[in-house]
């Protein structure tokens, strides 16, 4: 039971769990593994150093590889991360956030251009030469903060001020899309804001633009966030519900120069707001516990009181969600569909990866319906059932094909010990790579292996070990995390 629970949260706060992973996961117990789990800033963040490495995860590019510029070695860079950080469940965060702040590449390139719309999604600040800091980088050294500096870093985002226009929010033409978006999908939900309530966020927002300092030199450009006084309303905004601590429901008129406040009062009000609370609350539900159980309105509430009083920090409320015996129960394992890019990852952990490229998982991510930095729209993937349709099942289908082809002598090398039957090398399959549990699974796996006498020799080692693998990760079973 222990083991099953390890590897329950390894599916659910990272993206499963290797042979690396489970050395280190293997013999500790679960509060052990959750501490280095949600504790990960103790941990050394060197994973992209291992780039290029031997015994890592390849990548493959169109001349130097360049993550910072070229969008596709961007979407290689995150694959590599997710499969090999030490950290997974800050990229576990970093993925969730990348779709509850949807903002997509082709938007923000073609408002710049195709490296500078690749800089403001992607670049690690740290090696651009305008110092440039992605979208990413803001989520993911944020991805356990609070909810309320998330909302002021995505308000002041180069890529969220393109994204939804607020670049051209001025008081003479207030822009209506970035307070529509805080209120409806950022932070209280549908429901909970009325028409005027858009406006007037509209007008708060007013001289919250974009700059651009143009290259002279190497012909990069940098992209700030800037307050322009001269562009913001003045006046006095009301709405429905209460701002301030007192009840009062109007951000009063400021000067311009003290205008950027409204915008801080209103995400502090929406941050610290009991409807965000439960809103934020349930889709960390859905994310790590399950989407086919409904959640109990008292545990929402709870964790909701939880957020509340850590002042918006989601740190203790994923701790909360973890240590719960909603989340340990084996009732809930297995009850969240798996989003194309967890699939993928999760394959490459479980089934191998060396000798394999980030590169080859980028079309079958398309056509499994997720395109990293490319959500459809501001409300990000459709998600649960959503993900499976004919065409995306026979992706994953294809996708499985490939990537057990591409590891068939590995993984026969790594099966040698289970040559003895048809149903010592299933059993091992099965403890590799790890579907839920099913009679019928184990019944066509079965079948599959013994179709033909059994030698144990390492051609048909070869040719079983990798058809099983192609079965059990295409399977129903194994859609799952």
């Amino acid at each position: 039971m222990a083991d099953d629970v390890i590897a329950h949260v390894l599916r659910r706060a990272g993206f499963g769990a290797s042979s690396d992973d489970l050395a280190t996961f293997g013999n500790v117990s679960y509060s052990a593994a959750l501490d280095r789990l949600i504790n990960y800033d103790t941990i050394p963040d060197d994973v992209d150093s291992k780039i290029g490495q031997v015994g890592f995860l390849g990548t493959t590019s169109n001349g130097p590889f360049s993550p910072n510029t070229v969008i596709n070695d961007a979407r290689q860079r995150w694959l590599f991360r997710m499969l090999h950080t030490n950290r997974p469940l800050q990229e576990k965060m970093t993925l969730f956030w990348h779709n509850y702040f949807a903002t997509g590449y082709s938007k923000v390139a073609g408002a710049t251009s195709a490296i500078d719309g690749t800089r403001l999604m992607a670049a690690k600040a740290s090696e651009d030469p305008k110092a440039q800091r992605g979208q990413m980088e803001t989520l993911r050294a944020n991805a356990l903060g609070s909810l309320r500096d998330l909302l002021l870093g995505i308000a002041q985002d180069p890529a969220m001020l393109i994204w939804l226009d607020g670049n051209t929010n001025t008081k003479n033409n207030p822009q209506e899309n970035f307070g529509r978006e805080l209120m409806e999908l950022f932070s209280r939900g549908v429901g909970f804001y009325t028409e005027s309530d858009v406006y007037a966020a509209a007008r708060v927002f007013t001289g919250w633009n974009l700059n651009i300092a143009r290259g002279t030199t190497d012909g990069t450009s940098g992209y700030s966030f800037i307050y322009n006084a001269n562009n913001h309303e003045t006046a006095a905004k009301t709405f429905s519900f209460p701002i301030y601590s007192d009840g009062s429901t109007t951000i009063p008129s400021r000067s311009a120069s003290a205008g950027m406040q409204d915008g801080i009062d209103l995400i502090n009000a929406l941050a610290m707001h009991p409807e965000t609370a439960r809103r934020v609350v349930g889709k960390l539900y859905a994310f790590f516990v399950s989407e086919t159980t409904p959640a109990d309105p008292g545990f929402i509430n709870q964790l909701a009181t939880t957020y509340l009083q850590n002042q918006s920090n989601i740190r203790p409320v994923v701790q909360s969600l973890l240590l719960s015996a909603q989340f340990v129960s084996p009732s809930n394992f297995f009850t969240r569909y798996s989003w194309p890019v967890e699939y993928v990852v999760r394959s490459m952990k479980e089934a191998g990866w060396t000798g394999f490229s980030a590169g080859t998982a980028l079309t079958p991510l398309v056509n499994m319906g997720q395109q990293l930095f490319e959500p459809p729209d501001v409300a990000g993937w459709d998600l649960a059932q959503n993900w499976f349709s004919t065409g995306k099942m026979l992706a994953r289908m294809n996708f499985a094909s490939t990537l057990s082809s591409n590891q068939k002598f590995r993984l026969a090398t790594a099966a040698a010990g289970a040559k003895q039957s048809p149903d010592a090398l299933v059993n091992y399959m099965l403890s590799r790579i790890t579907p839920a549990s099913s009679a019928s699974m184990l019944g066509d796996l079965s079948a599959y292996a013994s179709s033909a006498p059994w030698t144990g020799s390492d051609t048909q080692m070869q040719t079983k070990a990798s058809g099983l693998a192609h079965l059990i990760l295409g399977s129903a079973e194994y859609q799952f995390v």
